[in-house]
């Protein structure tokens, strides 16, 4: 697997924008590290969805989010027809499991780049065999 890259989840986003998460040192030395990331937007629209639910203030996570876009280690996957069909595959595969549609992408661009880290809080991602940077 890919030790060079790791995926940013949206929980793992979370901790570093919000300075009064618990995990945002550690959320932020990973985000600030010469790794490459991967994000993808179905991550971009849930944190925005998460940070407004939690009451952070909007202009700060739109900014956050631009920021993202622009980073020259961070590559952004823009979810198509084929990625959005093979993350529903995946769940189907996995009845069992309570995974989100956002959560089913990760996994599939973590297999398809051989990325074995993520920088979550989300177990999930421990059941699907990755490595949850911010565990507790």
């Amino acid at each position: 697997m890919n030790q060079e890259w790791l995926l940013l989840d949206t929980s793992g986003l979370f901790c570093a924008l919000d300075r009064s998460e618990r995990r945002h040192g550690r959320a932020i030395e990973w985000l600030i590290s010469p790794k490459r990331k991967m994000v993808h937007n179905y991550v971009l629209a849930e944190l925005i969805a998460l940070a407004s639910a939690r009451g952070l203030p909007m202009h700060t996570v739109i900014e956050f989010s631009n920021a993202l876009l622009v980073n020259p280690l961070v590559e952004v996957v823009w979810v198509d027809e084929t990625l959005h069909r093979a993350a529903l595959a995946l769940l189907e595969n996995r009845p069992d499991k309570r995974y989100s549609l956002c959560d089913a992408v990760s996994f599939v661009l973590m297999r398809t780049h051989s990325i074995s880290q993520a920088l979550t809080t989300d177990k999930h991602f421990a059941q699907e065999g990755f490595v949850r940077l911010l565990e507790d």
